[in-house]
């Protein structure tokens, strides 16, 4: 039997395999898994565990001001954000994570699945993917504007 870090080491790398053929809005090759947006303190996150599976683009400024004001730009963008991954997400201005770090984040979440069953891989992939291309189109028309 698997332990629980090999079963999700694979499960990254069975992910890191679909997505590599899948280019980025721009034409590029992309690594999905580790997305780089360019900007400083603000990360796509994808995350899955025993609950289910979140994605998300996570804003850590340490800076409470400058993390504010970057979430109030994205806010400014939420119409295009949501139309173009064709659903809404949850806004958190103030969340905490593990470690007790606060940051802010936009998030959404496929619950009652668990990468330790490999059942639930299909759809937890499916899950990944469409959100994770949706937001490097958003990225690719957003990133100009975040960054002035």
């Amino acid at each position: 039997m698997y332990n629980h870090s090999k079963l999700r080491q694979e499960f990254w790398t069975n992910f890191g395999q679909y997505m590599a053929p899948v280019i980025s809005a721009n034409g590029e090759k992309r690594n999905w898994i580790n997305y780089k947006t360019g900007l400083r303190h603000v990360y796509f996150k994808m995350d899955a565990g025993r609950q289910g599976a979140l994605i998300g683009i996570h804003l850590r400024h340490a800076d409470l001001d400058e993390r504010s004001r970057v979430y109030e730009r994205f806010r400014s963008l939420k119409d295009l954000l949501e139309e173009m991954i064709g659903e809404s997400w949850t806004w958190e201005r103030s969340a905490v994570d593990e470690n007790g770090q606060s940051y802010a984040r936009i998030f959404t979440e496929l619950k009652d699945r668990n990468i330790f069953h490999r059942d639930d891989w299909p759809e937890i992939i499916s899950f990944f993917k469409s959100r994770m291309i949706a937001l490097d189109l958003f990225w690719s028309q957003a990133k100009d504007i975040l960054e002035a």
